[in-house]
């Protein structure tokens, strides 16, 4: 029902053992009418709408129709098939010239729909010249991606360094300038304001004035100096994740397996909902060209529309009894929004569970790495594999369980922002300040449930315990190393952030000079091109993506290593009879003495 062409009367086109079986086409009486602001709303062109078998390959100007008419020559046996059902009286062609004056107004708003349709063709022509070279830039973004992954072994602390080298240069000099500034500022009226009080300035000269300014550079300079071994450790962590990928390869390609379960979540979802809308009896409602119709968008009945007082009207000429969509008034119906919500919630709930099989059997993998004594002859052969599978045996409750509680949270979102809609028009600031409370405290709530989510997915799939047992552990554990943690969770963002635009920076440099011809070796292979930024900005969002999508592994890879590393300090002591289990690199900067590997 949504799929297939509606004529008017909410007929199929081309259904089989009906009035329209050889008329598979929907043909416009008006194509220019679908430029009334009006379709947004009714989701209708304000036009009548019938079946054809073909589309009307000749055309004839009203002065030639008469003509011919006159002549006993007349077109209407070829036209007749594009009249409504039951018009069989040439003469009232007549009436079309009441139309001529909407026409004209549409003329301004049809001239922009056709440059966009020119547009939309250029654009669809240039993908269609450039999609081998798009696939090209697309390999090589994951290409670079993954050798970038690999080697974060060796750059992870140059780039962190350097990054934090400068800042403590610019640091410095802020230090030196704020003995000035606070000397300069202390007797001065309005220096003494908190930076709360001002709010988001776009003129950063007022933050300047303000003494505070210059008390909280400083301490940022201070931080970094305190946190420099909680930063080498982050650096040691985020080489660690590189030489566990790199023994454990086939992870990088997991989030293939996930895109194709969201992709199956995503279709199931569409279809249920596409049954929901499309079930029903089929409604009607008037459609006039005229705003000013008091009776537009109201229920009406297609075989009596035409002996009604709205179709005689003045100011509903020209107005239709156009079918809107399918509904009803049983109890079904009536219930159809909550069915609706609860596909969504299902829908949610499918989708957090195939991203929390993806985290708990790449956590399982990573985390056989970090546990096995000998790397890598005592990791476990096909890790990726063994981790899948007991995922999917033992622990499928736990996931599903955590991905329900994040489902909910999501949904209760979704339903402020429905009803923060509904009260945008409602002048009551009480209302509005609760609606904005609310969804802030579900905002953080859905972060925080996410992110302990993940941590469990984490103690999951190393001890193999319940979901609310294994988020306890992860929280306790993440709370002793709080400091850590923050550091982490840091450095690894800045890195990631970091590489990812770098990726998507570089090839998408280099497919600007390859699409603008300023390679000479290849300048001959570019193809002509309406615009040059369609396939570039393709290229450049696409190297984003996959690099998102390979880094996504890699921060689970560090979260994973890190989780065992805290519980590695807490189980061992580095004796004999409890050896840590952590690499070389951080048994040197924990200040523990090797043991023999």
């Amino acid at each position: 029902k949504v799929l297939h062409p509606t004529d008017s009367y909410g007929q199929f086109c081309g259904q089989k053992g009906t009035s329209n079986e050889k008329k598979p086409i929907l043909f416009y009486f008006n194509i220019l009418k679908c430029a009334n602001p009006a379709i947004l709303i009714n989701l209708q062109c304000p036009t009548t709408q019938m079946c054809v078998s073909k589309c009307p390959d000749k055309f004839a100007t009203y002065t030639e129709m008469q003509l011919q008419h006159k002549l006993g020559k007349s077109y209407w046996e070829y036209y007749r098939q594009f009249c409504k059902p039951g018009f069989n009286n040439p003469d009232k062609v007549a009436t079309l010239m009441h139309y001529i004056g909407i026409l004209l107004e549409y003329f301004v708003g049809i001239t922009g729909l056709v440059d966009t349709k020119e547009l939309g063709m250029k654009i669809v022509e240039d993908y269609a010249k450039s999609w081998a070279w798009i696939l090209i830039g697309l390999l090589i973004s994951m290409a670079v991606s993954l050798l970038f992954i690999l080697l974060l072994r060796f750059t992870a602390g140059l780039l962190l360094w350097t990054t934090i080298i400068t800042v403590i240069l610019l640091l410095a000099y802020g230090m030196w300038f704020c003995s000035v500034e606070l000397s300069r500022l202390r007797h001065r009226p309005g220096s003494d304001v908190a930076i709360v009080e001002v709010g988001l300035q776009t003129d950063l000269q007022v933050y300047l004035q303000l003494s505070q300014t210059w008390i909280i550079l400083p301490s940022i300079l201070l931080m970094l100096i305190f946190l420099r071994r909680r930063v080498r450790v982050a650096i040691a962590m985020l080489r660690e994740a590189s030489k566990a990928i790199g023994h454990i390869m086939s992870t990088l390609f997991f989030p293939v397996v996930t895109f194709l379960l969201l992709t199956v979540c995503f279709s199931y979802w569409a279809v249920t909902a596409v049954y929901l809308a499309s079930s029903g009896e089929a409604v009607y409602k008037v459609l006039s060209p005229d705003v000013s119709c008091p009776h537009d968008n109201s229920t009406c009945n297609p075989e009596t529309f035409n002996r009604t007082n709205i179709s005689q009207s003045a100011l509903c000429l020209g107005s239709q009894c156009q079918f809107a969509f399918y509904g009803g008034e049983t109890s079904y119906h009536h219930y159809l929004f909550l069915l609706q919500l609860s596909n969504l919630l299902v829908f949610l709930w499918l989708v957090n569970f195939s991203l929390a099989l993806e985290q708990c059997t790449l956590a399982g993998a990573f985390a056989s790495y970090y546990w096995a004594r000998r790397k890598p002859q005592d990791i476990p052969p096909c890790p990726l594999f063994s981790s899948f599978s007991r995922a999917i045996r033992y622990h499928t409750g736990s996931l599903a369980f955590g991905a329900l509680i994040l489902s909910v949270a999501q949904l209760v979102r979704i339903i402020l922002e429905y009803l923060e809609q509904k009260l945008r028009g409602v002048d009551n600031s009480l209302s509005r300040f609760m609606m904005h409370c609310l969804q802030c405290c579900f905002w953080c709530l859905e972060k925080f449930i996410r992110y302990m989510n993940r941590n469990a997915y984490i103690m999951v799939a190393i001890y193999g315990k319940n979901f609310c047992t294994s988020a306890r552990e992860a929280f306790f554990l993440l709370m002793r190393n709080v400091v850590r943690v923050a550091v982490l969770d840091r450095v690894t963002d800045f890195l990631l952030f970091l590489g990812k635009v770098l990726i998507a920076g570089g090839v998408g440099a280099i497919a600007y000079l390859f699409f603008t011809r300023k390679i000479p070796v290849i300048q001959e292979e570019v193809p002509n091109l309406n615009y040059y930024w369609v396939p570039l900005l393709t290229v450049v969002i696409g190297a984003y993506l996959i690099a998102h999508g390979f880094f996504s592994v890699y921060a689970m890879c560090v979260d994973t290593l890190f989780l065992c590393f805290c519980d590695d300090l807490e189980r061992h002591d580095g004796s004999s009879e409890k050896p840590f289990l952590m690499s070389p690199e951080l048994h040197r900067i924990l200040g523990k003495s090797s043991q023999p590997r």
